[in-house]
């Protein structure tokens, strides 16, 4: 090969790797990216596994129909330990420097409530899928971003104090709360639940996520004439609680929102996880029908460790996710483009959407950020490491 034909023969070849490499650059810019910030290592690992594993289910339906605009769905994760510092600076990387069109949010009220204040300024939508505290949507912005298919903590207290009364006669709780945000959030519901009812309640007691012994707080709500206990926090806060009450002899009943379906709870709180009963949006069952069958046959065609019920839990993350997945697509469909006040507006003009939890009915509005509500709540307990429904 001469001088000449080989000068030639270069510049085609680097002419065709920039045709290429346009191309790859073309098709990378057509993928419509959504981002999660969730909790994905660390003893609450499970719920942004459960999380992770809606949103992808939801995704590949929404790609097999040909996306989102014409566009493939891509999900880009980040790790946020369940620290809010964390959590803050991975939804500004997801949301500045690889532009996803919705960031979706995790366990921690904490870490959701550190993202909130960012989402409205920067004016991107934020769908929460698990955390509950209620200021998450009711924010008080002027121009709310944030969204939430999950439950509401003001909601849920008001249900787990009536279900202590209908199940236990519940008269006189005593309140075993997690010292954070999260808590804070609870206390305030729990106090207006039981003061509509003309009901006192026999304490407050506040630990820390890294405790290992709770016997003093629980002692002080023994003493104080409690005689159901209304808990708030997740994983491993909760197995203690359950081990402390174990090397105290006391049976008292355990009312609980649906922190301990976040990890492995059955497994670190012993024998007795059974006895705490929580609250959830969604739960699989045996000869599960209708939509549930399909996204549990497509969970484990997906995921081969998937064998069985036990290994779907926590259920509730996996639903949440999959339903705000889907009824994000029709935002942005409604929209007609990733531009974050069109797609805000593409949430009000949701008609209607059959999900996994049930048949949503416009779902949001500028007054209403919360799509899911106390009619759609469940109660269910530990049964050999399974989430099982409780029959009431």
């Amino acid at each position: 090969m001469g001088v000449k034909t080989r000068i030639k023969h270069g510049i085609l070849t680097l002419a065709t790797a920039s045709l290429v490499s346009l191309a790859g650059l073309a098709q990378a810019e057509e993928t419509l990216k959504v981002g999660l910030v969730a909790a994905l290592s660390g003893q609450s690992a499970k719920s942004g596994e459960a999380i992770t594993r809606g949103l992808t289910i939801a995704i590949d339906e929404i790609n097999a129909n040909g996306g989102i605009l014409g566009q493939q769905v891509e999900l880009l994760r980040r790790d946020d330990e369940s620290n809010p510092n964390k959590g803050l600076l991975a939804a500004r990387e997801l949301v500045q420097k690889e532009e996803v069109a919705v960031l979706f949010g995790g366990l921690d009220t904490p870490v959701s409530l550190a993202i909130v204040p960012l989402a409205n300024r920067m004016q991107f939508p934020f769908m929460g899928v698990w955390a509950a505290g209620t200021p998450i949507t009711h924010n008080g912005a002027g121009e709310n971003y944030v969204f939430r298919v999950s439950a509401v903590d003001e909601l849920v207290d008001e249900a787990l104090v009536q279900y202590g009364i209908d199940q236990y006669d519940m008269k006189k709780p005593g309140m075993i709360l997690i010292n954070n945000p999260w808590g804070e959030s609870n206390e305030k519901g729990f106090r207006k639940a039981l003061e509509s009812r003309g009901m006192e309640w026999a304490g407050i007691e506040r630990f820390e996520s890294g405790d290992t012994d709770v016997v003093p707080q629980l002692i002080r709500l023994k003493d104080s004439g409690a005689d159901a206990l209304l808990m708030v926090a997740n994983v491993s806060p909760s197995a203690q609680v359950v081990k402390s009450l174990d090397r105290m002899g006391w049976e008292v009943p355990i009312v609980s929102h649906w922190g301990p379906a976040g990890g492995r709870f059955s497994e670190l709180a012993g024998e007795n996880a059974d006895r705490v009963h929580f609250i959830q949006t969604f739960t699989f069952v045996e000869n599960q029908q209708g939509k549930g069958a399909d996204v549990l046959a497509a969970l484990k065609e997906k995921y081969p460790e998937i064998q069985g019920l036990a290994d779907v839990t926590p259920a509730v993350g996996i639903a949440n996710a999959y339903d705000a997945m889907h009824l994000t697509a029709l935002a942005i469909e409604n929209a007609g483009n990733t531009e974050g006040p069109a797609i805000r507006q593409g949430y009000y003009d949701i008609d209607a959407y059959e999900g996994l939890i049930k048949t949503y009915q416009s779902p949001f509005s500028p007054d209403q950020h919360d799509a899911v509500g106390p009619e759609d709540y469940v109660f269910t307990h530990f049964v050999d490491g399974q989430i099982v429904p409780l029959d009431l």
